[in-house]
């Protein structure tokens, strides 16, 4: 007797009408317009769409998945570890989260060795913040002008690029310095250069003025992201320190973005020769799932202890993420993808150099390794900046295949945020080289 055949019924999405308005009836807008554009795949370096387009991402995600989309290892580790432990009650503990514990502090010099493992980038400054305050017993922060930190109270009440207007007051003491932005000097030497010691001895000396004195911690970004891919210059960060020794602060540093090997080396910091003594990890940890980090020494972390420290969450030490972040440190460390980020970020910004000598609207190239800023203007000379500029490049770019990300801020040009995978090719960032070439031709030749 033959077997007997079945069918599989098909399946019918949604039209692509329907989807959208079902979007608009029900979800909330959290920060701009939505993508016109329904993601059904992502793999590598690439984003597949409903309609068949394919779509370089430039962005990794949200700055996250430095491994690219669906990384087999990192498949591989979901499936594995979400069929054996995926989560546990916060106070008990797996052998993934010890042992990315101990093997991110090998990856970090002395004396930061005690880790506290998270979700969101936002978590993870949140519980520095807490623990700088519990400490010092002090409560004033201090942060960049241009900072983005996170949305939860504490680190929203340190950022501030956007996002403070109409939410009532923030949390009390929370001072804003002046970003050492080398293209646009405030405070300049003779030949018309940035001069940020002069700067930073004038922003500490208003936070002094300011102060309750009750400075407890100064948490900023080494290269700020949000803020227009800024890089302080070097020797700024051993100042900040120095000037936050003379208070009795903390110097918290923020690598949400600059961590794991995306500028070149495991952590920004290293090239100024600082420690922090609290640094917070999130995005790049996780490559793309939600993980976060707080290292800082065992002198801080006991002294927290005995006041009786505090921060306990739902996903405290869960063992799924831990197990992934383990898995990005075994492809970071076996693929040594910090010498990756350093070539391919030459390659990049060779790329992008050239772009600026056939288009006099690239008013500045910057960053780090893989993670690097092109800001447009309107004329050199003057620096003057262009909202419909940026928008429209942004938007070819889309169109001819690519997803960019601009940052536009009161005072600044357009700044595209570029960081594709650590895992990117070549071809790859040829292709995205390309497509923006062309993407700024088309808009300039629009306007």
């Amino acid at each position: 007797m033959a077997a007997s055949t079945t069918s599989v019924p098909s399946i019918d999405l949604p039209s692509t009408d329907a989807f959208w308005a079902d979007a608009e009836r029900h979800l909330m807008r959290y920060g701009g317009e939505f993508t016109r554009e329904i993601i059904v795949r992502a793999a590598g370096s690439f984003l597949f769409t409903a309609d068949g387009r394919k779509i370089l991402d430039f962005t990794s995600g949200q700055m996250s998945a430095i491994l690219g989309h669906s990384h087999p290892q990192i498949v591989a580790t979901v499936q594995r570890q979400i069929a054996t432990l995926d989560h546990l009650y916060s106070g008990m503990l797996s052998r993934p989260v010890v042992d990315l514990a101990a093997r991110l502090a090998g990856t970090l010099p002395a004396p930061l060795e005690k880790v506290l493992l998270l979700t969101t980038g936002a978590e993870s400054n949140e519980a520095a913040l807490r623990m700088a305050k519990l400490v010092t017993g002090k409560h004033e922060i201090v942060s960049f002008a241009r900072s983005w930190h996170g949305m939860t109270q504490a680190a929203a009440s340190a950022t501030y690029s956007t996002g403070r207007k109409g939410y009532g007051p923030p949390a009390p003491g929370n001072f804003a310095i002046p970003v050492p932005n080398a293209y646009r000097p405030d405070f300049t030497t003779a030949d018309g250069s940035l001069d940020w010691r002069r700067q930073l001895d004038f922003a500490f000396d208003l936070i002094d003025a300011q102060s309750t004195g009750s400075l407890a911690a100064c948490l900023v970004e080494p290269i700020l992201s949000s803020g227009g891919i800024i890089e302080p210059p070097e020797g700024y960060l051993a100042a900040l320190q120095q000037k936050c020794r003379e208070r009795g602060m903390l110097l918290i540093l923020d690598e949400a973005q600059t961590g794991l090997c995306r500028t070149g080396t495991w952590y920004a910091f290293e090239r100024d020769g600082v420690v922090p003594d609290i640094l917070t990890l999130s995005k790049t940890l996780g490559a793309g799932l939600p993980l976060a980090a707080v290292v800082t020494s065992a002198e801080i972390e006991q002294e927290a202890y005995d006041r009786g420290f505090l921060f306990f969450t739902t996903h405290v030490s869960d063992p799924l993420v831990a197990a992934v972040g383990n898995t990005v440190l075994d492809v970071l460390t076996g693929d040594k993808l910090d010498e990756r980020a350093r070539s391919l970020g030459a390659f990049l910004r060779q790329g992008l150099q050239d772009i600026a000598g056939r288009h006099a609207v690239v008013g500045d190239i910057r960053g780090r390794g893989l993670l690097a800023g092109l800001e447009l203007v309107v004329d050199r000379e003057s620096k003057r900046s262009s909202d419909e500029l940026g928008a429209r490049v942004t938007r070819r770019c889309l169109e001819l295949g690519l997803h960019m990300n601009i940052v536009q801020l009161p005072g600044m040009g357009g700044v595209f945020r570029i960081a594709p995978p650590l895992t990117a090719t070549e071809e790859e960032l040829s292709l995205g080289l390309t497509i923006l070439d062309q993407a700024i031709g088309d808009a300039c030749a629009a306007l």
